[in-house]
């Protein structure tokens, strides 16, 4: 039967008896739940809540990072109909209480100390917050343990089994299914109302395009608090998949060697990162083993322009191509697992040179476009249609169109109800049509692919008038192994500058080897030869660009921009206002004095 809500495809895994549903790492070992002792905790968690006092329509918190319990709380909520409102764990205190209050959340749910801490500070300016649930074991009074919940529903639902079956089956396509609040770079956070049929529509959609299958072994690592990643499982538990929790993104590199999963999803900026660590060793090899490695990128370029035209490689380079995944690219794609299949990009653009680079060496990276209110995907490249450089084509079931002004509007099942409590913020998203402003600028070529070009907020409108969209730029000089971070400044300026963070490891190695070593990053920063290494950079992205386009001026920062410091939303994403801010001093004096 096609699923028409989240408690449908949670029946599929009723009878699915799968011995490792989910995997999490404890004392060292991975470790499996099965699929019948996953159904038994979302019912024991569902026939818990009248006790917690959550009624039908009640908003339910969870603070929490990746691990089974997230999604076994999730499709309790679903099928007994409370509404989740999902926090990221890398909140400060001040965003939770604003999510809780806004929200009005009865009962929030934390996975450790920190996180429980912050919800149980929220409680003076959340009055209907009834309680705090704690997963792990925490040094704090008045707080339920999670035990004791599942304990408390498993004698409920054996008292009771009609009970939770009544409630599930009267889950409507309609009915609200979560609170999902938006990053916010622009302003106070949105809590946009997404419905089982929202979430549903995309997941069918998603799979009749995408291989996913219950061979597959999914790692789970970003957050599942990110739309992107939650859709992203209910697929896999639509297809009776594996999901292994990552322990946290610092040990991601050894969980994956240790899991050798098919399949995973992560944001540009993880694949930033491999990126430049392979980049870094390729660039302390010399010799022939540096000409080796050269001709092997080559040939798989070579490879990948004939591919992405439908023609297939001759002779002699298939030859070569076999030679080169042998002594280069097997190597690299080792890092990921021996069982490596594709991965997905979602949440912010993938720059090309970025995702050639994965294509070339025999890792499929599918690009794919949405938003929180699009529940998300609005489109995305598949095995079957990919083109790089674009974020693939509209997903079936989803309409998609370029506005006058380069605008992309998208309407269709997947499309939000609404924000919560926010009437005139809906009605500004979503116009008369139901065609929802996606405020991203792009278009659609004649194929059918859509590219994103940037932002229509975060397009620079410089002193003559010039529109300059910074995402292109910026990408470009990422792409580049010692550009941790870049962000192009211009707005209503002169000329086009520059913030850019180089990558600490790269600069770590400089100073060994350049009598420098000990030295701090700010005064690395400050060494007129590191200066005059990214001068040379943004010399090669200022040839042949038009003058609009081209950084004058650049600063550098001795240390990263982080969603704790504020300058990140929690999906990665910069938020040009808090920066534009916090470094208004190194950015007034690139404009002192400044060239015309």
């Amino acid at each position: 039967m096609t699923p028409r809500t989240l408690v449908d495809v949670f029946r599929g895994l009723e009878g699915l008896k799968k011995p490792d549903l989910q995997l999490f790492k404890k004392d060292g070992k991975w470790q499996p739940v099965s699929s019948d002792e996953f159904v038994a905790r979302v019912r024991a968690i569902a026939s818990a809540f009248p006790g917690l006092g959550v009624a039908p329509g009640d908003r339910v918190a969870l603070l929490a990072e990746n691990r089974p319990e997230w999604s076994q709380l999730d499709f309790a909520c679903q099928c007994y109909g409370a509404v989740l409102v999902p926090v990221f764990p890398t909140m400060v205190a001040a965003q939770v209480e604003y999510l809780l209050a806004d929200s009005g959340t009865v009962v929030a749910f934390g996975s450790n100390a920190d996180q429980v801490k912050k919800a149980l500070d929220a409680r003076q300016s959340c009055k209907g917050l009834k309680h705090v649930v704690a997963f792990d074991d925490v040094p704090f009074a008045g707080v339920v343990k999670f035990d004791k919940v599942l304990e408390d529903g498993k004698a409920a639902w054996a008292a009771d089994p009609n009970g939770f079956e009544e409630r599930a089956s009267s889950r409507k396509p309609d009915d609200l299914a979560t609170l999902i609040y938006t990053s916010g770079t622009t302003g106070e956070p949105k809590g946009a109302m997404l419905t089982q049929n929202n979430f549903v529509s995309n997941v069918l959609a998603g799979c009749s395009v995408l291989p996913f299958d219950s061979s597959n072994v999914c790692m789970s690592f970003l957050p599942l608090s990110h739309v992107f990643e939650r859709l992203l499982e209910y697929c896999y538990y639509y297809r009776g998949a594996t999901i292994a929790f990552a322990e946290s993104i610092d040990a991601l590199r050894d969980n994956l060697q240790e899991v050798n999963p098919t399949i995973f999803g992560a944001v540009p900026r993880v694949y930033e990162k491999v990126y430049a660590r392979v980049q870094d060793k390729f660039a302390k090899e010399s010799g022939l083993k540096r000409k080796l490695i050269d001709a092997a990128l080559a040939a798989g370029k070579e490879a990948l322009d004939l591919k992405s035209q439908g023609k297939t490689p001759g002779a002699l380079l298939s030859l070569q191509l076999l030679v080169f995944d042998g002594l280069v690219f097997a190597k690299i794609r080792a890092a990921l697992g021996s069982r490596f299949r594709f991965a997905i990009s979602g949440g912010a653009p993938l720059g090309k040179e970025l995702a050639e680079f994965f294509w070339s060496v025999g890792v499929e990276v599918y690009e794919g476009y949405g938003l929180t209110e699009t529940s998300p995907v609005i489109a995305v490249n598949t095995p079957a249609a990919w083109r790089l450089g674009s974020v693939g084509r509209i997903l079936p079931g989803v309409e998609c169109r370029i506005a006058e002004d380069g605008e992309i509007l998208a309407r269709g099942p997947n499309i939000m109800k609404g924000y919560w409590r926010k009437e005139e913020a809906t009605k500004e998203a979503i116009d008369a049509d139901g065609w929802f402003h996606t405020g991203d600028i792009g278009v659609i070529d004649e194929d059918g692919f859509l590219k994103i070009t940037d932002r229509k907020k975060e397009i620079l409108v410089n002193a003559n008038g010039k529109n300059i969209a910074p995402a292109p730029i910026e990408n470009a000089l990422k792409a580049d192994p010692w550009v941790a971070q870049a962000v192009c400044i211009g707005d209503r300026r002169k000329f086009l500058s520059c913030l850019i963070v180089p990558n600490v490891e790269k600069l770590v190695d400089w100073a060994k080897a350049n009598g420098a070593e000990g030295k701090s990053a700010e005064e690395l920063v400050g060494d007129s030869r590191v200066f005059a290494l990214f001068q040379g950079i943004v010399d090669r992205w200022n040839k042949d660009k038009s003058p609009e386009q081209q950084i004058r001026k650049f600063a550098l920062l001795p240390q990263e921009l982080t969603i704790e410091g504020g300058e990140l939303t929690p999906t990665l994403k910069v938020k040009r206002r808090i920066v534009d801010k916090k470094f208004k001093d190194a950015i007034d004096r690139m404009y002192e004095g400044g060239k015309d």
